[in-house]
């Protein structure tokens, strides 16, 4: 009997249903069962893969979006790389305001995939002219038959992980998950899962991870927006200068802050320990966990899920080069990467 080609349609087809993988090595002695969301595996290696093509679709079912249209959006990198995948399958143009915080490889691999990257000063104000936010606007209001995604402030980023982040999770814990411990950066991804999770189970404790120099803890606990809490800092994707709608802070429990160094010290250690080669935010999902631990959070038979946000190609030019950690003042030789390496002359 002949069968037919075991094929996909195309690209997107390939997003979601990640894995979840066992932490061993990185989380020997702790009390519990540790496992990572693994994000990586998605066709466009992120998370965003998800809101990209959600947010998209949905655009396209109200009839917002048509053929050769404009999708414009603000993104510190994986966001704009994932809508730029989804726009060259569907046929619109692709403009992404970047951060210049975001990496050089980043940003190499946006216009790669033929958008058009306007890179803008990270350390000015959300409202400055010049701050990717502004100027994503700017050019929607100057673009005809352009779309802003705005996934800051837009509920479709949280829908996209309620409908299928959340429920993977459940489901690969067998809805024994206790503690799900994820990065905040828009909140759509711990958002979104936390929504699904607590509506299985009320007692899932969701704990949101910040970075030294971003409002979102002291805002979580105040509901105060405190511009003093804000100075310039490194890891991309976490973190913000402003309130995103689109975090639920009703639906996390604590936040817990990372510092830039020890996050790119852990994510070297994740590569060289568990063989999984993620990014800089992933390093810093890894270091909240390490924190928690030693705060006593955990006990022997919690279920922990810790999302893995993205790929470490990503930051070849950052946490995973030595000059850049040296010139970060983040040296340490039992990180160096470079001393593996042996020239033959």
């Amino acid at each position: 009997m002949k069968k037919d080609i075991q094929v996909f349609d195309n690209v997107l087809q390939l997003i979601g249903k990640t894995p979840l993988i066992k932490l061993n090595k990185m989380t020997e002695g702790f009390n519990g069962d540790f496992f990572a969301k693994v994000e990586a595996f998605n066709p466009g290696h992120s998370s965003k893969d998800r809101i990209a093509l959600h947010i998209i679709e949905e655009a396209e079912r109200k009839g917002i979006l048509s053929p050769g249209d404009t999708i414009i959006e603000t993104t510190s990198g994986n966001t704009g790389f994932s809508i730029a995948m989804v726009s060259i399958i569907k046929g619109y143009e692709c403009i992404l305001a970047v951060s210049s915080k975001s990496s050089a490889d980043k940003i190499d691999m946006l216009k790669s995939m033929g958008a058009q990257v306007y890179v803008c000063p990270a350390n000015v104000k959300a409202d400055d002219p010049r701050s990717y936010y502004e100027v994503a606007k700017r050019l929607h209001n100057e673009i005809k038959g352009s779309v802003y995604i705005n996934q800051y402030f837009n509920q479709l980023n949280a829908d996209a992980h309620y409908h299928s982040t959340g429920p993977e999770i459940w489901e690969q814990t067998e809805g024994k998950i206790t503690h799900l411990v994820a990065c905040s950066g828009t909140g759509g991804t711990i958002s979104g899962i936390s929504k699904y999770l607590k509506e299985q189970n009320q007692d899932v404790k969701v704990i949101g991870v910040d970075a030294y120099g971003s409002v979102l803890k002291k805002y979580h606990e105040t509901r105060e927006f405190d511009d003093k809490e804000i100075y310039p800092y490194r890891i991309e994707g976490l973190g913000k200068n402003l309130i995103p709608t689109a975090t639920d802070f009703d639906l996390i429990d604590k936040f817990v802050k990372v510092t830039d160094e020890e996050s790119a010290h852990t994510a070297r250690e994740i590569s060289k320990t568990e063989g999984l080669f993620v990014g800089y935010t992933s390093g810093a999902a890894m270091q909240a966990l390490k924190q928690l631990n030693e705060e006593g959070e955990f006990k022997a038979g919690d279920k922990v899920v810790v999302v893995f946000p993205d790929h470490g190609s990503r930051y070849m030019s950052k946490v995973y080069s030595d000059k850049w950690m040296e010139d970060q003042g983040f040296f340490d030789s039992k990180t160096q990467i470079a001393e593996k390496i042996q020239y033959i002359k």
